[in-house]
């Protein structure tokens, strides 16, 4: 089952800061932990991330449901370039309540100079039945004030 999250928000910067940010930028700055899920500490194996094809290796602090180090591989899927990004991200290396993978996208539409409408969806994909009212909850609450948190991160970062 795919379980989809949707939000958006206006930033005021250049097409080109809110475009690349968020993927091109600091990982870091990005991903700053929430919860139980660890702040991104680094990434490797990412000398061509950005293009098409592409992926890297994402490595996390500790936490209650992470060992810290090594815990997920990102791979770019499409890039228009200034218009719309779409990632993959796998290969967890905890137990996410089922999920096997996440597909996100990042689409960004300039309404008027210096004013950019972002548009992030999740399509969190989970494949134990008994698990979807759970994999609900926690794409419709969790995951959903997560992806609010990180576009105020990248907001911060086009500032």
């Amino acid at each position: 089952m795919i379980f989809k999250v949707s939000t958006s928000t206006i930033y005021h910067c250049s097409l080109e800061k809110a475009f690349q940010t968020p993927m091109l930028g600091d990982v870091t700055k990005v991903h700053t932990g929430y919860g139980v899920m660890p702040p991104v500490t680094r990434t490797s194996d990412d000398e061509n991330w950005g293009i098409p094809g592409s992926s890297k290796k994402v490595y996390a602090a500790k936490s209650l449901t992470q060992k810290g180090g090594y815990v997920s591989m990102d791979h770019v899927l499409e890039r228009i370039e200034n218009q719309y990004w779409k990632i993959q991200v796998d290969d967890f290396q905890a137990w996410m309540l089922g999920f096997y993978k996440f597909v996100g996208e990042w689409k960004t539409t300039e309404l008027e100079p210096n004013k950019i409408l972002i548009e992030y969806t999740y399509h969190l994909h989970a494949n134990q039945p008994l698990l979807y009212p759970l994999n609900w909850l926690f794409a419709h609450t969790f995951w959903k004030t997560y992806m609010k948190r990180v576009l105020e991160n990248v907001r911060e970062m086009t500032q």
